[in-house]
């Protein structure tokens, strides 16, 4: 995992209202300002994790300076995360209010499930057996990360691990701007609120899943490559309407 998640556990935290999670003011274990990671990003982790677990939730308004109080930092290194997060389509200002997390529709998780479709399937069909040696054990390292994560029911290492491998696969292909692309849209519709649905195992049978790919590309076989990306992707969806369903 990269050092943007090791820093979400090299802090102390303290419980919030509404369980909110929290960095004391004098976080444990954190760089200084002129290290490679920002306090602005160091909060933008933070609120990810926040928003990934649960504890941020659709419908609520989240104001700057109640962040900055509960983290324990001023106000501008938190409006500029949740700017970042704008940005990210995470989530949306509220005018003279603050932030609300984005809560996507049915229809707009099918188009971007169709998009990611379209982009992905035959892009990956594309890598079978062209993968380098090098190429499928850092693909396949990857993907135990993934279920690690989803077997220890840990949502935020889960859900980074995730993009990472996804990212890094699409990588392979030597097209720049459909990594962007896809990162974009995988950043509008991340799955939130899955504590529950991890503890259930429900996350691990979707971790499986990139196993059985890169065995494909590796195999060479790309019919099965682009049936196990479909079908992984369809998960995805699914994984969503069942957050939805469990009142996540």
């Amino acid at each position: 995992m990269d050092h943007r998640h090791r820093a979400i556990h090299g802090v102390r935290r303290r419980s919030l209202p509404g369980g909110l999670p929290a960095v004391s003011a004098v976080p444990e274990g954190l760089p200084s300002l002129g290290d490679r990671s920002s306090l602005r990003e160091r909060v933008a982790v933070s609120l990810r994790a926040a928003l990934v677990s649960g504890r941020m939730v659709p419908g609520v308004t989240y104001s700057v300076p109640a962040l900055a109080e509960q983290f324990g930092v001023s106000a501008t290194p938190v409006r500029e995360a949740m700017l970042d997060l704008v940005n990210e389509g995470i989530v949306a200002a509220v005018p003279n209010k603050g932030y609300r997390v984005v809560e996507l529709s049915d229809a707009e998780l099918d188009q971007i499930t169709q998009l990611r479709r379209l982009l992905e399937v035959p892009t990956v069909g594309g890598l079978a057996g062209s993968l380098s040696p090098s190429g499928v054990k850092r693909l396949r390292s990857l993907a135990r990360e993934v279920r690690a994560a989803a077997l220890n029911a840990d949502v935020v290492a889960y859900v980074e691990a995730d993009r990472e491998l996804h990212l890094a696969l699409l990588g392979e292909a030597g097209n720049p701007r459909l990594v962007d692309l896809v990162g974009r849209l995988r950043d509008q519709s991340r799955l939130y609120g899955l504590e529950q649905l991890a503890a259930d195992g429900v996350l691990v049978e979707s971790a499986d899943e990139h196993l059985a790919l890169i065995e494909a590309l590796e195999n060479g076989d790309r019919r099965a490559a682009e049936r196990v990306m479909s079908h992984h992707l369809d998960h995805v969806r699914g994984i969503w309407a069942q957050r939805r369903e469990s009142g996540a």
